[in-house]
């Protein structure tokens, strides 16, 4: 057995995928906006956690723009049979690097043309509609019409399967009332935790969930019970964060992102990482 095949594996889109994957966020340049620092680098990343196992990549063509699905397919393509690749729409980039929606129906079908094109596919494994009520974070509206048109997407074979990313319950519902829906991503790690009762109610469902920033995302959550329980298991704070979200729930896929090899690798290894119930009970407290 693997290393990554120690985190267990869930069902997504018809496909068994390995629980921890890659999330290609970084592999743009700062900021997530324009060329990466180091091109040769990021392509090694990629192929590196292919080899490794990861057979689930995270992307968006918003990223860049258009700069980390240039450089997935520079990487990898012909793809692997078993790489299931899942992507975003629902926002773009501003000239200063901001993140704007992108929703009328236009938009939302350029940016699933815009996704195969860089991708070289013919049909997208899984898009995630992204909600832009607030960039940062989920507020409640419709989310009808834009799921409407990917919902149309999908019938016209460009799209075999749709989540949804940055939403409240009350959207999953109003979505799978509208589509099949088989991933909810939205920003959750061991300080954050007001999905809870979401991610329980997912998992009954056979959906998976899909954290991002597992460590706070742009600002780093600072943690001395986190630290403390790394030191004690001669681990890393992303490893031990990692290694609790695998133990929360089996419908919870991880996509952590990096652009160094080394990191690839410490982040793979927390499948192997087992977390005794003392740490689990003092990690608990951190988000109570």
């Amino acid at each position: 057995m693997r290393m990554i095949e120690k985190s267990g594996s869930f069902t997504l889109g018809g496909r068994t995928v390995n629980r921890i994957g890659y999330g290609a966020m970084q592999l743009a340049g700062p900021g997530v906006f324009g060329p990466p620092r180091d091109h040769e680098a990021a392509l090694a990343v990629l192929r590196e956690a292919v080899t490794l196992g990861v057979n689930h990549i995270d992307t968006s063509d918003f990223y860049g723009p258009h700069v980390t699905n240039r450089i997935i397919r520079e990487a990898l393509h012909p793809y692997p049979e078993d790489l299931t690749i899942v992507t975003k729409i629902g926002a773009r980039r501003g000239e200063d690097a901001s993140w704007l929606p992108a929703f009328s129906p236009e938009e939302l079908t350029q940016a699933v043309h815009d996704n195969l094109r860089n991708l070289g596919r013919e049909v997208l494994d899984v898009v995630n509609l992204r909600v832009m009520f607030d960039a940062h974070g989920p507020a409640e509206g419709s989310i009808a019409e834009p799921l409407d048109v990917l919902a149309d997407l999908q019938r016209q074979g460009l799209v075999r399967h749709i989540g949804l990313s940055n939403v409240t319950a009350a959207q999953v519902e109003e979505g799978r009332a509208i589509a099949e829906i088989i991933c909810v991503q939205n920003m959750y790690n061991i300080a954050n935790r007001q999905d809870d009762a979401l991610i329980d109610i997912l998992a009954g469902q056979g959906i998976a969930y899909v954290p991002f920033f597992p460590l706070g995302g742009f600002s780093s959550l600072q943690s001395s019970a986190l630290s403390d329980v790394a030191e004690d298991l001669g681990a890393t704070p992303m490893q031990v964060a990692l290694a609790w979200l695998l133990r929360r729930s089996p419908n919870i896929l991880l996509i952590p992102g990096t652009t160094s090899v080394a990191h690839l690798r410490e982040n793979l290894a927390a499948a192997e990482l087992a977390l005794p119930d003392e740490a689990i009970a003092a990690l608990d407290r951190i988000g109570a």
